[in-house]
């Protein structure tokens, strides 16, 4: 019995050291970023225009993006006159974004370089901040103002169909809409939260 009870501790002890760093280490492997604060796949999404989760806001509460609507349009049935208005919003959306995108990713790598210069002042790191959040609020701002530009082209029973085609309608942890990062679309709508 008294083996029995040694070696259950000994396996408990020597599997806490696992659990330990698993649970205390969550940052594991960032340290090997190019910026600490954006991953890959992030710096990915900024470069190339696309939306990074900003403009869920104005998505998960009935305001269709552009390119949702233009992968959409033959089940929303838009006329051309809507697709060629939705298109040019996207384009110029997009351009934009590829825009904002690298100097959101300039400024978080000046931010990220302040630091591993190990020269960084309160003051500097005051205006590397600030030069980060401008430059994120603005590609927000890109990403947000284009899905009430395209509120007002569509019709009421068309973006009632987006948000049913778009799973918006049923449980969204049920199903992931295509187009979607399964882990980011389940972090957003609280899935895992137990």
């Amino acid at each position: 019995m008294k083996s029995l009870l040694l070696t259950a501790i000994l396996i408990i002890t020597m599997g806490t050291p696992a659990l330990t760093e698993s649970n205390d280490q969550p940052y594991k492997g960032f340290q090997t970023r190019d910026i600490a604060s954006l991953s890959p796949k992030d710096i990915e999404e900024l470069q190339s225009g696309a939306g990074w989760g900003m403009a869920l806001p104005a998505e998960l509460n009935g305001y269709p993006g552009p390119a949702h609507v233009l992968e959409l349009q033959t089940e929303l049935a838009l006329t051309s006159s809507q697709v060629a208005e939705m298109q040019m919003i996207y384009e110029v959306m997009k351009s934009e974004a590829v825009v904002q995108g690298t100097v959101l990713i300039q400024a978080e790598r000046a931010l990220d370089q302040g630091f591993k210069s190990g020269e960084l002042s309160l003051s500097k790191l005051r205006i590397l901040i600030a030069d980060a959040e401008a430059a994120r609020a603005n590609l927000r701002y890109i990403h947000l103002s284009r899905h009430l530009t395209s509120f007002d082209i569509l019709s009421t029973e068309q973006i009632s169909q987006y948000s049913e085609l778009r799973g918006y309608t049923s449980d969204p942890c049920q199903t992931v809409p295509d187009g979607h990062d399964v882990e980011m679309w389940r972090k957003h709508n609280g899935c895992d939260d137990n």
